[in-house]
């Protein structure tokens, strides 16, 4: 690769493709490669990002780890020709995202977005819930004042903790909030 000397823009953000999965594979490896090579001045930071989800399934939950950006790896470098085959050349990266063969810094405005510098800090981590059920699928009410009755779910909260379902009473359907832990998706 010429020119890359060329490019040095001093300490910046750069974006690592990486193969499907082997994104901590590539941050452990390339770790060892800063360590071994004395690169620490050169390369300052390795990040995935990622977001906890609670996965729900009835009444179990369960915290998991989600990469927000698959396939990806942000690293804070110098860019040079020692850099760039550093982190070229760990099994498992693809390229740098840019143009063509030209690794292209993360604006300012993106780092922010994406918080990679850490700068907001929360005292609470938000969490996200996944439900095996989805607008339009029959639950099954598993407690509450409606157990053992089926309903449609018609929305569900933007922090995904309460769920209007169409509960069937008799002949009359009642649209009725629900917490979703309370609800089991019925099987067809």
């Amino acid at each position: 690769m010429s020119n890359i000397n060329e490019m040095n823009q001093g300490l910046k953000w750069y974006v690592a493709h990486t193969y499907s999965g082997y994104e901590n594979k590539v941050k452990t490896s390339l770790e060892k490669v800063i360590e071994n090579r004395g690169l620490g001045d050169l390369i300052c930071d390795i990040n995935i990002p990622v977001e906890i989800v609670i996965e729900q399934k009835g009444e179990e939950q369960k915290e998991v780890e989600v990469k927000l950006f698959p396939s990806y790896v942000y690293i804070k470098m110098v860019m040079n020709d020692e850099t760039w085959h550093a982190v070229r050349n760990i099994q498992g990266v693809t390229g740098f995202v840019g143009p063509g063969s030209r690794p292209t810094p993360l604006s300012d405005a993106e780092v922010r977005a994406l918080n990679l510098e850490g700068v907001v800090e929360t005292e609470e981590t938000e969490h996200r819930v996944s439900l095996d059920f989805a607008v339009g699928d029959t639950v099954i009410v598993s407690s509450g004042l409606f157990e053992g009755y089926n309903g449609t779910v018609l929305a569900i909260s933007d922090d995904r903790l309460t769920v209007t379902v169409l509960v069937k009473r008799g002949r009359r359907d009642m649209p009725v909030e629900i917490e979703a832990s309370c609800l089991t998706r019925e099987e067809a």
